[in-house]
């Protein structure tokens, strides 16, 4: 666990992902359904499905991104 908080190619992602996992379901989820009355719940659900996907596609796009932003800079 150490080395997984030590290794920014690990946790900028991770975070990034938790952060916009959460945000975006819980928008998502309000503009579908509304405040219905197990919000929460579906909320948290689609959150853990959302960050599922999330991490490992930040995780494997972020070098990516990198590069590209790095050349868009040098011109």
């Amino acid at each position: 666990m150490k080395k997984f908080i030590q290794n920014p190619r690990l946790l900028f992602p991770f975070f990034m992902a938790l952060i916009m996992a959460f945000i975006m379901s819980g928008v998502l989820i309000f503009i579908n359904l509304g405040l219905v009355e197990n919000f929460i719940f579906i909320w948290i659900k689609s959150f853990f499905i959302a960050f599922t996907v999330a991490f490992p596609t930040a995780f494997f796009i972020t070098p990516i991104v990198q590069k590209i932003v790095k050349k868009i800079m040098s011109l």
